[in-house]
């Protein structure tokens, strides 16, 4: 990952803690971002799988939608 990734990865998943968004649609993002394969079927939520489309995306527009 080059440096402005590492830096832009970094201040959006501060934003997401500061901001109290539901952890599994960060830990989504999060895998998303870092091109992680998705969970098992069984392990998915709509939270996640938000997380993961954004993530794959790099959309920091839909968070807020998931702040609790």
């Amino acid at each position: 990952m080059n440096p402005q990734d590492l830096k832009l990865y970094h201040d959006h998943v501060e934003a997401m803690e500061k901001a109290n968004v539901d952890p599994e649609y960060v830990q989504g993002w999060q895998g998303g971002f870092l091109i992680n394969p998705i969970r098992e079927e069984q392990r998915l939520n709509d939270a996640y799988s938000s997380g993961f489309d954004d993530g794959t995306e790099r959309n920091m527009d839909n968070y807020k939608n998931f702040a609790k």
